[in-house]
C-alpha cells in the first residue's frame, strides 16, 4: 500500500520560516518526480516545486528564491524548505509522487498539511 505523508504544517508569522516533509511508503521513491503543491480556500490546486529522480528541481515563479526542494532518497522523504513566508503562502501543501512506466503513469497524493501565515 502506497502512502505519503505530510508533516511540518503550522502557523508562522510573516517572514518566517517552515520546512515540510513527506515521507513515502509503498514505492521505489528513487524512481519517482516528487512534487509539492499546494491550495488555498477558494482556489486552484497549483504546483509549488518538484524534483526528478535525479534530483534536479524546478519551482514556480513566486516561489523561486524562497522555497527550496531536496530530497533523501535514502530515507524515502522530500522536503520543502519555506522562507520569508507570506500570508498568500497560506494554503495546504500537498505532496505528489509521480512517473510514467511505460504508458501507463502512477500518481500517489498524500493527505496535506495546513500552513497558515499570519500575525
Amino acid at each position: 500500500q502506497v502512502q505519503l505523508v505530510e508533516s511540518g504544517g503550522g502557523l508562522v508569522q510573516p517572514g518566517g520560516s517552515l520546512r515540510l516533509s513527506c515521507a513515502a511508503s509503498g514505492i521505489i521513491f528513487s524512481l519517482y518526480t516528487m512534487y509539492w503543491y499546494r491550495q488555498a480556500p477558494g482556489k486552484q490546486r497549483e504546483l509549488v516545486a518538484n524534483i526528478t529522480s535525479g534530483s534536479s528541481t524546478h519551482y514556480a515563479d513566486s516561489m523561486e528564491g524562497r522555497f527550496t526542494i531536496s530530497r533523501d532518497n535514502a530515507k524515502n522523504t522530500v522536503y520543502l524548505q519555506m522562507n520569508s513566508l507570506k500570508p498568500e503562502d497560506t494554503a495546504v501543501y500537498y505532496c505528489n509522487a509521480h512517473r510514467v512506466q511505460g504508458l501507463l503513469p502512477y500518481d500517489y497524493w498524500g493527505q496535506g498539511t495546513q500552513v497558515t501565515v499570519s500575525s
